[in-house]
């Protein structure tokens, strides 16, 4: 436990291309906006003060919103307030360096204790603002260039070049670099050089509160699903990197192999364009057209709180298929709330999915792979309860808390490191 001496009143949180205040599920919003918003409410609660700074996207935007007791964020101008791809993004660090250190040049030297920044792009405005404040930084990456770009999705997009110099420069300054896995670590040591106490593993948590089970029919009958239909669901944004069209060819397969489900099976597909999925935001329906399942296929628009928790409720399997997760929130809620997940066996998912306990990790990305492994949980009743009793059992050993607690303890770490590192070079000046 970190000592409270050591603990920082006030943390300068920056979340540059996605602010916390958006729901997750299409455009930039994703698990990192979860992560944000729960480690902070959770920090205040512990006594740290909060203040998220990110990108204003529309003039409607309050430059202050509280979030949470304890918690602000705050909304910079940078740039137009139109949406602007994550790619033109670099061309507003300085405007967005610029808004966030006027805010703390209002207050006495030593106003915030610690930076964490989150994605590369912030990284790099908490290098500036680590050299400027004289304070530690702490940096968690999310996802890295060159591990998507090893595992890229059929007509995806490589990350830039300008991506990965950005990343190198932000490892080698910041203090602390916080990993989701184990495996994350290691690309971050292997990959960009960092130094192994440089890095820091905390998984992310759930909301054990929120994402419990609960009834099945209640939740069907609230999305307007039979009682007795076989229900799989992709919850995320519409885009290669997610891969919802890997569920959608392999429930193809599975309508082939077991052509009596066709009068039960419901694929919910939850979730908004994002990403280069936003160059043909159309394309999915398409698919489902060509594959000759639109009457087994529902499109929702994205879904938060206890909507998301129907969805979850609702679903006999959630399908994770991604090429690339740092983690993988969406397999972690849906088995809080006590339903199977099939996940491909990528990044962190192996972490957060317990393979033949918890659900199934498929090895790639085959439809014949994918259905099987759908049709082995969907078609199995008997087996598919035991999963998800075992679901539950998994996700309750991460909570918000504990992945909290674990960030002070890192905090002060990234302090002791700053320190050492200025001593070290005032030395050798």
């Amino acid at each position: 436990m970190t000592t409270l001496r050591l603990r920082p009143r006030r943390a300068a949180v920056f979340s540059l291309h996605t602010s916390p205040l958006e729901q997750p599920g299409t455009g930039d919003a994703g698990g990192m906006n979860v992560y944000i918003a729960q480690t902070a409410r959770r920090l205040a609660a512990f006594g740290t003060e909060v203040e998220i700074f990110t990108r204003s996207t529309s003039s409607d935007i309050p430059p202050v919103v509280e979030l949470a007791p304890g918690v602000l964020v705050r909304n910079v101008v940078a740039g137009p307030f139109e949406g602007l791809d994550k790619h033109e993004l670099p061309s507003q660090l300085c405007a967005f360096a610029a808004g966030a250190l006027r805010v703390e040049a209002r207050h006495e030297p030593g106003y915030y204790d610690v930076v964490h920044s989150h994605y590369w792009l912030s990284g790099q405005v908490g290098w500036l603002a680590r050299e400027r404040w004289g304070v530690p930084l702490v940096h968690t990456a999310h996802t890295l260039a060159k591990v998507k770009n090893a595992a890229l999705a059929e007509g995806d997009e490589p990350e830039p070049r300008s991506r990965v110099l950005g990343e190198e420069q932000v490892v080698a300054q910041a203090d602390r670099l916080v990993a989701n896995t184990a495996v994350e670590a290691a690309d971050l040591v292997e990959r960009y050089g960092a130094a192994t106490d440089q890095v820091v593993t905390i998984p992310p948590g759930v909301d054990l509160e929120r994402f419990t089970p609960g009834d099945q029919l209640a939740a069907r009958a609230g999305l307007g699903l039979r009682p007795d239909a076989v229900v799989l669901a992709f919850v995320g944004r519409i885009q290669p990197l997610k891969a919802p069209d890997v569920l959608l060819r392999a429930t193809a397969a599975l309508l082939e192999r077991h052509p009596e489900l066709r009068r039960d099976l419901v694929v919910l597909i939850v979730g908004g364009p994002s990403g280069s999925g936003l160059e043909r935001p159309e394309a999915l329906h398409e698919l489902a057209a060509r594959l000759g399942i639109t009457d087994v296929v529902r499109f929702l628009p994205p879904q938060g709180g206890d909507d998301l928790a129907r969805v979850y409720r609702a679903a006999d399997v959630v399908a994770v298929p991604s090429y690339n997760e740092s983690f993988g929130l969406v397999a972690l809620e849906a088995q809080a709330c006590g339903t199977p997940v099939v996940a491909a066996s990528v990044g962190g998912l192996p972490v957060a999915v317990a393979d033949g306990v918890s659900g199934l990790l498929v090895p790639g990305h085959g439809t014949e792979q994918w259905a099987e492994a759908l049709a082995s949980v969907a078609t199995r009743p008997r087996w598919r309860a035991e999963l998800a009793a075992h679901a539950t059992e998994h996700a309750a050993t991460f909570s918000w808390e504990r992945t909290t607690e674990a960030l002070l303890d890192t905090y002060a770490e990234a302090k002791r490191a700053f320190h050492s590192r200025l001593r070290i070079e005032e030395a050798t000046a």
